[in-house]
């Protein structure tokens, strides 16, 4: 024998590697009895989670405009450059949603369903209807569908209060089309500030490193109580699948949002009319301040909510009403969450000292009109089921239009309608005749034969579109 290895020394290491086994296991055993067990969850709350598919119908480019300066291009290459119409394709697109009332509301990622023609809802066992929009801000990124059925589940949406960095949250949705597909981690990070693409910064994401991909879009985040903490809406990759790193707008903004979109199908918004930016360490030694914290307001609107109400360039407001604004980005959250007209106590640092001022919020402008608001909606619109304005010259400039009228809203199941037509969209052609502005339209309107399938021509997003649409009455 080794004179290194004695029989005790043997016995000895034996035992050692025997009592490791046995703590290795009940520690595993313990691990695994502190994780959370989903299934009883997922059967909970998965029957109110829908998939949604979105077609959009498209016209490819039209042809080029013949370039400045060569207007002398011979007749027979003239046609290269003229304007052409292209057959209209299908493009689909989906994404996730879940029902909010059993008589058929359904709260989804304006994302999913913008620009959408048709819009279809499936349930998970199976059942298939087709879906209107009652309204959507694209501010917040919500959409509020409708599907003409009841009796249906529903989800509960937290209010967040109780809502920590560390907890476990769950996900269901349709990721790449895989139908009703649940993922889990835990909440990585409250209140982070992302700008849209418009520049606008409303929402304080829920940061997760839950697995979200694309067709993850509009579905639910779930505390462990299965109420709704979260609306999954987008991710940050640099493959196009998950890294870990997905955000979630609140259930507590996407709570005021429905009750708005049900009510007049936009959203409004409180506004002070103020541009902000980050106070860095010098900027809180100068202003007085213990540490970096605030909103500094670098540039103001004369007319607005906070200029009237004494507020000046060079104030960092450190609260805005109950909400203590720790960065600047906590100030639009505070401020859009605030209804308009709202007279909220603002506290700000000036000259080293507090002083408290109290400011009736504006409204934000630019607040996204339904495609059918309810009966006064119904009421305004015209035989079409329309109301339009005028186009306003900026727009008219951009789209190179020498007419038309701008659609405001759309009446839901009017002819208009019907025939794919959206807020936004530049009508210059109704029949064989082309509108000038507002007056004519009403006249032409006025005037068109029921029962007649008659083209109309409009414009969306600068591209010019030909449908056809026919009044019954």
């Amino acid at each position: 024998m080794n004179k290194w290895f004695s029989p005790v020394t043997v016995k000895l290491s034996a035992l050692v590697v025997v009592a490791f086994v046995l703590c290795s296991t009940a520690f595993t055993a313990q691990a695994r009895g502190n994780l959370p067990e989903f299934t009883d969850l997922i059967e909970q709350v998965s029957p109110a989670v829908v998939k949604i598919n979105t077609v959009e119908k498209v016209s490819a480019r039209p042809g080029m405009p013949i370039p400045r300066g060569q207007q002398d291009i011979p007749e027979i290459f003239r046609h290269l450059f003229e304007p052409r119409q292209y057959p209209e394709r299908s493009v689909q697109s989906m994404g996730s949603g879940f029902i909010v009332s059993s008589d058929g509301y359904i709260l989804t990622n304006n994302h999913v369903v913008e620009g959408a023609d048709e819009i279809q809802v499936r349930l998970q066992d199976r059942r298939e209807y087709d879906a209107t929009v009652v309204g959507m801000d694209e501010r917040s990124d919500l959409a509020l569908l409708k599907i003409d059925e009841k009796n249906l589940p529903t989800l509960k949406l937290s209010d967040n209060v109780d809502l920590k960095v560390g907890q476990w949250v769950v996900a269901i949705g349709s990721p790449f089309g895989l139908d009703f597909s649940a993922s889990a981690g835990i909440v990585s990070a409250i209140g982070r500030s992302i700008p849209n693409e418009h520049g606008g910064n409303y929402v304080p994401f829920i940061q997760t490193d839950v697995a979200i991909n694309p067709g993850n879009s509009g579905g639910p985040l779930f505390n462990m109580d299965g109420e709704v903490v979260g609306i999954n809406s987008q991710i940050y990759t640099r493959s196009g699948g998950s890294i870990g790193l997905s955000f979630a707008i609140p259930a507590s903004v996407a709570t005021q949002v429905i009750a708005q979109l049900k009510d007049k199908g936009r959203v409004d918004r409180g506004w002070l009319g103020v541009v902000i930016q980050e106070v860095d360490r010098d900027l809180a030694e100068s202003f007085g301040l213990k540490k970096p914290m605030g909103a500094l307001i670098a540039q103001m609107d004369p007319a607005g909510p906070a200029a009237k109400a004494g507020l000046q360039v060079g104030d960092v407001i450190i609260r805005f009403g109950e909400a203590e604004i720790l960065k600047s980005g906590d100030l639009p959250h505070a401020v859009g969450m605030t209804a308009p007209g709202t007279r909220v106590p603002v506290m700000v640092m000036r000259e080293g000292k507090r002083r408290e001022l109290p400011v009736a919020v504006g409204t934000l402008e630019g607040g996204q009109a339904s495609q059918g608001s309810g009966p006064e909606a119904a009421a305004a619109g015209d035989r079409l089921g329309l109301v339009v304005e005028p186009v306003s010259p900026e727009l008219a400039q951009e789209w190179q239009l020498k007419g038309g009228v701008l659609v405001d809203q759309v009446v839901e199941g009017s002819a208009a309608a019907k025939s794919g037509l959206r807020p936004g969209d530049v009508i210059v052609q109704l029949g064989f005749s082309g509108i000038e502005g507002v007056d004519q339209y009403r006249k032409l309107q006025a005037d068109l034969p029921a029962n007649s399938l008659l083209p109309i021509r409009f414009y969306r997003q600068g591209r010019a579109l030909f449908r056809t649409i026919a009044i019954s009455k």
